[in-house]
């Protein structure tokens, strides 16, 4: 595993995903998803030159929160949040990715001491293994989020089926560019709506065309 010709190769392959968009998204950037490995090898992979750094679970993310406190990254919080954990890490999170629930985000308005920007998770895909609100809820879910002037709704994020043809990740990438480009044009109070998180080691160069700002990497860095 060399790191270093890793992430030089991921990073070519989005500068070439993004000259194939035509101009479709002009800043991607790129999360190091590091669920798999330890602290110390996560402190190898920043050394390459990594900005952004995702974990799935609380415990992680804490762990090499506190590890590589020193550096200057940006930090995401990607999987889904147990409510009893919102008030262990939420005030460390620069961006939190899973925002699925009403009562999520008012535990999180409870326990945040500042304005945390969230990716309101859509399940385009309609799979009944992924979380995230339908397409249809999305309405009510802006109208019950209105008040929780503490959540920053950046824009969106959703993950299409691992087994997708490129045809199919194109439509659901497509769908959810369409939906984060409507709500942004509302102008609505602490809803920019600018964002459009999506796309991981398998199908990046997709969600790149179809307008991806934030991708999510994981094992590509890793192999």
């Amino acid at each position: 595993m060399n790191l270093q010709e890793n992430k030089d190769a991921v990073f070519a392959a989005v500068e070439q995903a993004k000259e194939a968009a035509q101009g479709s998204q002009d800043v991607v950037n790129v999360i190091a998803v590091t669920k798999y490995v330890d602290s110390s090898i996560t402190k190898d992979l920043v050394k390459t030159g990594i900005q952004h750094i995702g974990e799935n679970r609380v415990d992680q993310f804490l762990e090499k929160y506190q590890a590589l406190s020193n550096q200057p990254l940006t930090w995401h919080l990607i999987g889904s949040l147990q409510r009893r954990k919102v008030k262990d890490v939420i005030n460390y999170v620069d961006y939190f990715h899973a925002l699925d629930s009403v009562k999520l985000a008012q535990e999180i308005q409870k326990r945040a001491t500042k304005s945390i920007k969230c990716f309101l998770q859509v399940n385009i895909s309609k799979e009944d293994s992924k979380h995230g609100f339908s397409l249809e809820e999305i309405e009510i879910v802006l109208e019950n989020l209105r008040p929780l002037d503490k959540i920053e709704l950046v824009g969106i994020m959703t993950m299409a089926p691992f087994e997708a043809s490129s045809a199919e990740l194109m439509s659901i990438f497509s769908k959810a560019k369409d939906l984060q480009e409507r709500l942004a044009a509302r102008n609505l109070p602490h809803m920019p709506f600018t964002e459009l998180s999506m796309g991981m080691s398998g199908d990046f160069v997709e969600a790149i065309a179809c307008g991806a700002s934030f991708i999510r990497i994981g094992t590509a860095f890793f192999k």
